[in-house]
């Protein structure tokens, strides 16, 4: 089986965390933590701060690995190193994303998560609130 490596920004504000949901392809209108794919020569920080540039308009800071989720979709494996985030400047434009929210602790059960990001989320429980 194919493994994806990529790479997820848990952005906190204010005691929320950031989620988008997706805009297209396979898994669309799911909600995730924003990323995407390492290129080549990258590593995964530089790759989160590219996809986010790219995807939300924005600047980030990449702070602690908070966990790297190992998920089987079924035609491919997934390894996505989470970090901790926060916004160093920007707005966050949906660029590629249909929607995105601002979730406190309570919220987080709100959206229809996707199944790998589904599995970060007691972490984001315990370390982010």
């Amino acid at each position: 089986m194919k493994t994806v490596r990529v790479v997820a920004a848990i952005i906190t504000h204010n005691h929320k965390i950031f989620a988008t949901q997706r805009g297209y392809g396979e898994f669309k209108d799911g909600w995730e933590f924003p990323g995407g794919k390492i290129e080549p020569g990258e590593t995964p920080q530089e790759a989160l701060i590219r996809e986010i540039r790219e995807e939300l308009d924005t600047e980030i800071e990449v702070g602690d690995l908070l966990d790297t989720v190992e998920y089987d979709y079924p035609d491919f494996h997934l390894s996505m190193d989470c970090f901790m985030c926060k916004i160093k400047s920007g707005d966050l434009v949906l660029k590629e994303h249909e929607a995105a929210r601002w979730l406190a602790k309570e919220d987080l059960s709100s959206v229809a998560w996707l199944p790998a990001d589904q599995e970060i989320l007691p972490e984001v429980q315990k370390k982010c609130f």
